[in-house]
């Protein structure tokens, strides 16, 4: 082998012309790496980390590096099949959304099989100063490594490597293993975005699918649906590895004037090739257009390792704020149109029955309304209906008193209810028909075939008449109805405390065994509890928790509701952090607030923090943009994971959890939580429709509004409202605090508000909305509207979402306008006679 003269005046200087050095090493008062020379090139023998003062060490340190190399461009085929925990092959025929994305997943590049692996200790060793140098030439490729300290954040070993080709072909760098955790010392692995876990799952499609666990195989991640770019394990004795691309390297999803959301750029996995648990990142990907190279063309990338002195959501807050800026990239964020004035222009679009594509049909001798639904049904024809928030619909008009929706939409909407839940005695009374109603069979079906769960018990007959039941406490028919629900969902309920996912609506009998129903259908007994007063219905609630803590929040298994996707887990990760939080409200059992919180902080990989936001010029659609305006850092997935819908459509703009987020920052101060409700909220103008004002649903579609499905637009103004309250709640010191009912269906956490008075300042006060009573000029400043029962007085509750100060005339009818300033974030109350309006 031919050395280079700077390397042997390299190695001349270190051994004073004598042997070569036994050891070389990088330390500070973080971390320690030594390397030994051994027979097989240069291992690394010691990985420590300063935790509590004293230095804890990795047990398996090693130092491989893995180079991959196909002559021939790898297959995009599957290589092979995979069996759920019946015997069934999965996804199955009838989950056609799905097939496409699990071949692709099943792949040989995507399951870490394709090319020829190079595994090596390298041979050859430099250290000058404060780097080192390691040096491997094979028969493919020259390798060479650089490692350094990074001086800003010590805890992160910054490596850079260049790969020269010796011969055509396509090539992939590994990162090197700094060290392998064996699952004895395992205490948390994850890949944010597709799945976390305590123990490795045996059955493939469990693990890989669901994020039931962690995958036994090196399977190879797609960026695209990875929230935040890191890799991490985390072991027994409180330390944590990481591997983090340099900002830049993975795909930008816009890059400049088309979408770019399916380009793979990276590849993210919990192992190495060899199977063993150790986060390690892939550049190029093997087989994409980056990784061809003929001989004498490089490859150079720059990573880095990260050696946290404590858990995965410590190293993730590492990665999101210190090396992808997502505190600057909230900086940015600056809207155009207020929250407050979306909530008030959607008013408009959901009163006239054209644009909000209202329907009202005759069924079983009633009138019923809902909204046409133009997504994938089964057996529909363009021809089904759907109802959302009944939460936010019964607010609304409450809060505006406006006939066209007391007298046009509720009564409709109610029948529509009651006429979709089954009351025949039987298996299935209490529960509803289906979540959607096909006007020319006039039937109800489900979103993906003939099956009941329980969950969509818990979401449209609990949820949707208790929410109602708030605003018509008196309401005998749907107070019967509750109780029907509540019945059904008791009996349904497991010795265990859990509920199937399903029941064949034919047969009656349990289907979907291969999966758990790790979602929180233990909602609908606090539903119950509240409304009707029954014990046992809160026993129920506690005993359904207990066993989601035990088999979801602690083993960090989720399942979604959409059925379209099969259940790929989804929003209602984040609805169980709600859950719980209401549960501990009414028990104040510790257990529900820590299983609340950890379940929020486990839905912040849910979030995108990629790329860095940035005023790059950019065209969508033939509009110029900055990058900023279609950042998906801030925006939450519809459901994540290798076969969720964010992969190709990217994130959604129904931020359901923004409130709860804030309530989380409230209770840890974790600023996390508030700065992703806020980056998700504010600025999201380029997604938003300029005639109806309802945001686009998801990331890919821009600006193109409800699109098919309508609805959203309660949703919309139901999150909105859930976020500015508790933004209010948490400015005001809990001085500005209103009811919160009970969360939406499906799509998230967020809460029902206007069915009772709440506090303003220590006077009580009801929700207002009236788009004549108050202009304000800087839409980045939002308000609330609240009149003192009491008092003849309206209260205007003031807040900058911004992250600057903002200045701001603010005109009361009838009254002069008023300049004014708030500091970022910033909140004030303003007292307006109500005789002077």
């Amino acid at each position: 082998m031919k050395y280079s003269l700077s390397l042997l005046l390299g190695f001349v200087s270190l051994c004073g012309f004598s042997q070569k050095p036994k050891t070389v090493g990088l330390s500070n008062d973080r971390v320690q790496l030594i390397w030994e020379s051994t027979a097989s090139g240069w291992r690394l023998q010691k990985v420590a980390v300063q935790k509590n003062k004293q230095w804890q060490t990795l047990a398996q340190p090693s130092g491989e590096n893995t180079l991959l190399y196909a002559a021939e461009k790898p297959s995009d085929k599957p290589e092979r099949t995979f069996k759920d925990i019946t015997g069934a092959e999965f996804p199955g025929h009838e989950y056609h959304y799905q097939q496409v994305q699990w071949a692709e997943c099943t792949s040989p590049v995507s399951l870490n099989t394709a090319g020829q692996a190079i595994h090596f200790f390298p041979k050859e060793a430099q250290q000058t100063g404060k780097n080192l140098t390691f040096r491997q030439e094979t028969d493919a490729a020259s390798i060479n490594t650089e490692w350094t300290l990074d001086p800003k954040f010590p805890q992160d070993v910054i490596v850079k490597q260049t790969l020269t080709a010796k011969k055509g072909g396509f090539f992939s760098l590994a990162s090197p293993t700094l060290a392998t955790v064996s699952e004895q010392n395992l205490s948390w692995a994850t890949v944010p975005g597709y799945f976390q876990g305590n123990k490795l799952q045996p059955n493939f499609v469990l693990a890989y699918a669901y994020g039931h666990g962690i995958p036994q195989l090196p399977v190879v991640y797609r960026e695209r649906c990875a929230s935040t770019l890191s890799p991490m394990i985390s072991t027994k004795n409180g330390l944590t590895l990481a591997v983090i691309p340099e900002p830049g390297l993975a795909r930008d999803p816009w890059a400049n004037d088309k979408i770019t959301q399916l380009d793979w750029n990276i590849g993210l996995s919990h192992m190495n090739r060899k199977a063993q648990l150790s986060p390690t990142l892939y550049y190029p990907v093997l087989g994409e257009p980056k990784s061809t190279l003929k001989p004498g063309e490089t490859i150079t990338y720059t990573f880095r390792y990260s050696l946290t002195d404590g858990d995965w959501f410590k190293a993730l807050n590492h990665t999101v704020y210190d090396i992808y800026q997502f505190k600057e990239s909230l900086a940015l964020r600056k809207s155009r149109q207020s929250l407050t004035d979306r909530i008030q222009k959607m008013h408009q679009y959901l009163i006239d029955p054209k644009t909000s594509l209202w329907n009202v049909e005759e069924y079983e001798g009633k009138k019923i309304g809902a909204q046409s639904y133009l997504g994938g049904v089964v057996g529909s024809d363009k021809d089904a209906m759907k109802n959302s928030d009944y939460g936010a619909m019964w607010m609304l008009a409450t809060a505006t008193g406006d006939s066209a929706l007391t007298k046009n939409v509720l009564p409709y909407a109610e029948n529509f209810k009651l006429v979709q839940q089954e009351t025949n005695n039987g298996f299935f009374k209490g529960a509803v028909e289906g979540q959607y109603y096909l006007a020319k069979s006039k039937k109800f079906v489900e979103e993906w075939g003939a099956v009941v769960e329980p969950i969509a018990l818990t979401y449209y007959t609990m949820l949707d008449i208790g929410n109602m039941l708030l605003f018509e406490p008196n309401d005998a028919e749907l107070k019967e109805r509750l109780r029907f629900g509540a019945e059904r969902l008791l009996t349904w309920q497991k010795p265990d405390g859990s509920w199937a996912v399903a029941y064949d609506k034919k047969t009656e009998q349990e289907i979907f065994k291969d999966i758990q129903d790790v979602r929180p259908t233990f909602y609908g007994m606090i539903v119950a509890h509240r409304i009707l007063k029954d014990p046992k219905y809160l026993a129920a609630a506690r005993k359904g928790a207990d066993w989601l803590i035990k088999n979801a929040v602690e083993t960090g298994s989720f399942l979604g509701v959409c059925g379209d996707a099969r259940y790929a887990p989804d929003f209602a990760t984040g609805q169980s952090a709600q859950a719980f939080l209401d549960l501990y409200d009414l028990t104040k059992d510790e257990r529900y607030k820590a299983a609340a919180i950890e379940c929020a902080k486990i839905y912040t990989t849910s979030i995108y923090t990629h790329p860095i936001a940035s005023h790059k010029p950019k065209t969508v659609n033939g509009v110029a943009r900055e990058d900023w305006e279609i950042s998906q850092a801030g925006l939450s997935f519809e459901h994540g994971g290798i076969f969720g819908s964010a992969g190709r459509h990217g994130p959604i703009q129904l931020c359901s959890h923004a409130g709860l987020f804030i309530r989380m920052y409230g209770m840890t101060k974790e600023p996390i939580f508030a700065d992703m409700a806020r980056a998700g909220a504010i600025g999201r103008d380029a997604f938003v429709d300029a005639k109806t004002s309802v945001a686009s649903y998801y990331w890919q579609a821009m600006n193109r509004g409800a699109g098919p499905y309508p609805h959203h637009a309660w949703w919309q103004i139901g999150w909105l409202t859930d976020y500015l309250l508790a933004e209010a709640n948490l400015r005001s010191g809990g001085k500005v605090v209103f009811p919160r009912g009970f969360v939406t269906p499906k799509v998230g956490p967020h809460q029902t508000y206007g069915f009772a008075a709440g506090t303003v300042n220590g006077e009580k006060a009801n929700l207002v909305i009236d788009e004549k009573l108050v202009t304000i000029d800087n839409p980045s400043v939002d308000y609330i509207l609240a009149k003192s029962e009491t008092k003849d007085k309206v209260f205007v509750i003031l807040l900058n979402n911004s992250a600057q100060p903002s200045d701001f005339q603010l005109t009361a009818k009838g009254r002069k306008a008023t300049k004014k300033q708030l500091p970022a974030f910033g909140f004030e109350v303003i007292t307006i006679e109500s005789r002077k309006l």
